[in-house]
């Protein structure tokens, strides 16, 4: 664990990277208790621009909503939509890999079909049309970012077993009498947690950017507040307004920035082939 953490702050950006993420943590966290109205209150007048008045740092928008208020609780949303679509993803594309990599032959043709059907449609494209089918809701958005997150999960673990599927350990365990579940869960998977663990640091980020995306054309849950809802809402006061689409946007920026800088930092740490060559 040291030797991991050494590694890690090695990487500056990775560091950077961090104490955003904890920052914008942070902020989701204190967001109920230093804003405890709901961010959709009406507060004072229309486009005040930021700085003009105290206990509105980032003024309001076209509706006299505070700014700041809808950032803070805007990160808690975009936060609960990347690691828990970024769970179910993982939840369905490991064991779909795991299993097409240890028992290969037809298995893996049909699994691979299957995952190959949901690659052939643009991800976005998909994400839309199953929210334009069902409610948009956040469960549901977390649900259609989930579908169409897993196939590259499913093909990397794949990958990874595939290639760990012939090693002495594997062969030990299956002359020692293990099952085929208890080789996958105790001997195959903890090995190929590291390329697992950076691939879903940039999953976050990309569900993060697909939330805000959706959010922006009005496919997100109307009664929760979100930076791709505030972005799209400003956008027809865009010149008149600008601070109202370039807060949120800084946001997801930042968001998304340190999200792949941790996600380097993690294959730095993790690496295998990397850590030897620093050694």
């Amino acid at each position: 664990m040291k030797d991991f953490w050494k590694r890690f702050r090695y990487n500056r950006g990775a560091v950077i990277g961090l104490v955003i993420l904890a920052l914008v943590i942070l902020t989701a966290i204190l967001a109920p208790v230093v804003f405890p109205q709901s961010p959709w209150k009406m507060v004072q007048r229309p486009f005040l621009p930021p700085f003009t008045q105290d206990g509105l740092p980032l003024g309001t928008d076209a509706l006299g909503r505070d700014v700041l208020s809808g950032l803070a609780h805007g990160a808690y949303v975009s936060l609960l939509v990347g690691l828990v679509s970024t769970i179910v993803a993982l939840a369905i594309g490991v064991p779909v890999g795991a299993m097409a990599g240890y028992f290969a032959g037809r298995t893996d043709d049909a699994l691979m079909r299957f995952t190959e059907f949901f690659q052939t449609i643009p991800s976005f494209a998909l994400a839309i049309v199953l929210l334009a089918i069902f409610q948009p809701s956040l469960t549901f958005v977390i649900i259609a970012i989930a579908i169409v997150s897993w196939p590259p999960v499913a093909r990397l673990v794949r990958g990874e077993v595939l290639s760990l599927r012939t090693r002495e350990f594997v062969e030990a365990a299956t002359l020692s009498g293990l099952g085929n579940t208890q080789i996958i869960l105790r001997h195959i998977l903890p090995n190929a947690l590291p390329p697992i663990i950076v691939l879903a640091s940039l999953m976050v980020a990309q569900a993060i950017l697909l939330e805000s995306s959706l959010s922006f054309l009005g496919l997100g849950d109307p009664n929760i507040m979100s930076w791709g809802y505030m972005i799209g809402a400003a956008r027809t006061v865009i010149r008149t307004a600008w601070w109202l689409s370039f807060l949120p946007g800084m946001a997801i920026l930042l968001t998304v920035l340190a999200l792949n800088l941790i996600g380097e930092g993690l294959n730095d740490a993790l690496n295998p082939r990397l850590t030897r060559k620093s050694e």
